[in-house]
């Protein structure tokens, strides 16, 4: 099962991403597939002592830029690493397809090359949140701007499956992000999607608030891309910038300094489960076959860290257990009380 690498996507590829994928290889043992200019990564492998691992390239002469439209990096540049990679997987020489390029971009090539599972309208990016309980995944945080009821219902089938075979929690509960917990709140969307969930047979509970999130009040949250985005940059900024005041009051004094040798070992641990690069990626769910999208700026160890999880998820067969949710009845529920409200694209 080996997982096919975007090497030129990044910031600063592929650098980071030879040598996240060296670390992966090491550490876990996975096979990688390096897709991009075959000169620069062997310029880039020579670096590492790779003799011993299993690591081989695809070569691939173009490259998707950040300001390439999704429409062009489908239509345009089929030559592309991302694309390349992700053909791989159709073509069943790679598990799963990893890359920290444009995001719109990887998302239109994941849905063009690898299609739409079957009853699924709109793939959706999740992302993983840290919480007071563990861990509370997040969909869509990016992908579609514009929603209707039927999408973000099956959202929720997508997360809660996600949750339940790929981080292993067994009843995943499902809430849907609103501005207040009563059913009176919510605009016309939240309103429609929230009778529909309520006659699913996902363990849904319900609004859920924005303090819900990092509380860990439910292992699945669902909004649209607009409002998942904004949760997603918020919540980053926010542990940045907590981060960097904190250090800078315990400067500030040699009390405070010598205080901070105490609780170091503390910080480091807080430090360790913010850090987005523990997670490595967002899953593409919706999908047919398994994609990660990285953060532009990743770093090896979420690179690294990208590639086990996206083993992980080809492993779980999530793919296959979405399917078999969809066609479960509430599914033909959903169908019949989303068209009512929202035609389907």
């Amino acid at each position: 099962m080996r997982v096919a690498v975007d090497a030129m996507g990044g910031d600063n590829a592929p650098v980071i991403e030879v040598e996240g994928a060296v670390a992966a290889c090491r550490e876990f043992g996975i096979p990688v597939t390096l897709v991009g200019d075959r000169e620069r990564i062997q310029a880039e492998l020579a670096k590492h002592v790779v003799s011993d691992l299993d690591i081989d390239i695809f070569h691939a002469g173009e490259v998707i830029g950040m300001h390439d439209s999704a429409s062009d990096a489908v239509r345009k540049k089929k030559n592309s690493s991302v694309r390349l990679a992700f053909e791989l997987v159709r073509d069943e020489k790679a598990c799963a397809a990893v890359s920290a390029g444009n995001s719109g971009a990887t998302m239109a090539v994941g849905m063009f090359v690898l299609k739409r599972i079957s009853g699924i309208d709109r793939p959706a990016i999740a992302t993983i949140f840290p919480t007071l309980k563990g861990k509370t995944l997040v969909l869509d945080v990016g992908g579609n701007v514009d929603c209707k009821p039927l999408h973000l219902a099956q959202f929720a089938i997508m997360g809660e499956v996600y949750a339940r075979y790929v981080m292993g929690i067994a009843n995943p509960t499902v809430g849907l992000l609103s501005n207040g917990e009563e059913d009176s709140k919510g605009n016309e969307l939240t309103r429609e999607t929230h009778a529909i969930l309520k006659n699913t047979s996902l363990n849904y509970t319900g609004y859920v608030e924005g303090r819900d999130i990092f509380k860990g009040t439910v292992e699945v949250v669902v909004c649209d891309g607009f409002v998942g985005n904004v949760v997603l940059k918020l919540s980053e900024g926010l542990a940045d910038a907590a981060g960097r005041m904190l250090k800078g009051e315990i400067v500030k004094s040699w009390v405070s300094k010598l205080g901070y040798l105490f609780v170091r070992g503390a910080f480091n641990r807080f430090r360790k489960i913010v850090d987005y690069s523990e997670y490595g990626g967002a899953p593409l769910l919706g999908i047919n076959g398994v994609g990660m999208i990285c953060h532009g700026g990743s770093n090896v160890k979420a690179i690294k860290n990208a590639i086990r999880f996206a083993h992980e998820y080809a492993r779980s067969g999530v793919t296959e257990h979405v399917v078999e949710k969809l066609t479960e009845n509430y599914a033909v529920s959903i169908q019949r009380d989303a068209s009512k409200s929202a035609s389907i694209d």
